[in-house]
């Protein structure tokens, strides 16, 4: 139905939240390009790409076992290509130790709890309620996701700092939040929109967290010398929809806010 002309707002909405969320899929490009100049990881954190992928996975599954869900799965499908060569370009740099980890987590999460929900909803379910719990499955993880941004939102209000949490950032995933949401809605899907109500309100919080502190006097965090971080306080935090379950864009410096999908957490 999200692609049917028959339901022309709907197709706006996805076609738009589609636009947002691959923009999203590639604020990563200038973390790897510096990832590739530099030939190390630097202590960037693997988890929010496996974390994407998994969720491009899943909602791609989803929309495909619901049918008639083009648009969540041509965004999705573009999240898996992308994520995918992030996560090669991780392993070809990284060192032995993230390569082992990043391994495990993609083994346990992307093969053996995709492939356990595959097995449970293939299995046990049949018709509606195959849907419905597939659909279930997919808010509790988007939920979860979108809970991540505390970490950055606490930062921010320990140093008084706004520098892990630019402002285009924010805005970006609120956008992508309602859009999704306005999606979900209009084909009359709960799993895509509820998720991104959630969305919406981490969204709006971290503006007004931005507008408070932007013009604050920043404390300078324990470790910290010459302007620099301890090693590995520029992780990266997801969010997710189920579009594409968003990845979040990211600069450099705002590497620890990262994927969200589109309509739900990224649809």
């Amino acid at each position: 139905m999200g692609f049917s002309l028959q339901h022309p707002w709907a197709f706006a909405f996805g076609l738009l939240g589609n636009i947002i969320s691959f923009m999203t899929f590639l604020a990563p490009i200038p973390t790897f390009y510096r990832i590739y100049k530099s030939k190390s990881t630097e202590g960037f954190q693997s988890v929010p790409y496996v974390v994407a992928l998994f969720s491009a996975m899943l909602w791609i599954f989803y929309a495909l076992i619901k049918s008639n869900e083009f648009l969540l799965i041509t965004i999705n499908a573009a999240g898996i290509v992308i994520e995918s060569i992030y996560i090669v370009m991780y392993f070809v740099y990284a060192d032995k130790k993230a390569k082992w980890f990043t391994a495990k987590i993609m083994l346990g999460l992307n093969v053996g709890f995709f492939g356990a929900i595959i097995l449970v909803t293939l299995l046990l379910f049949k018709g509606d309620k195959r849907i419905v719990t597939l659909g279930w499955i997919c808010v509790g993880f988007s939920v979860s996701v979108f809970v991540a941004p505390l970490s950055i939102m606490k930062r921010v209000i320990q140093t008084r700092s706004v520098e892990y949490m630019p402002f285009s950032l924010s805005l970006s995933l609120t956008l992508s939040a309602v859009v999704w949401f306005l999606y979900g809605l209009l084909i009359k899907d709960k799993y895509v929109a509820l998720p991104n109500i959630l969305g919406f309100t981490f969204g709006i919080v971290q503006m007004g967290l931005y507008m408070f502190y932007m013009n604050k006097t920043p404390l300078v965090p324990e470790g910290k010398v010459a302007g620099k971080l301890p090693a590995g306080a520029e992780e990266h935090v997801v969010n997710v929809h189920p579009a594409t379950e968003m990845a979040v864009p990211r600069s450099c410096k705002a590497e620890a806010m990262s994927h969200q999908s589109p309509a739900v957490n990224m649809v």
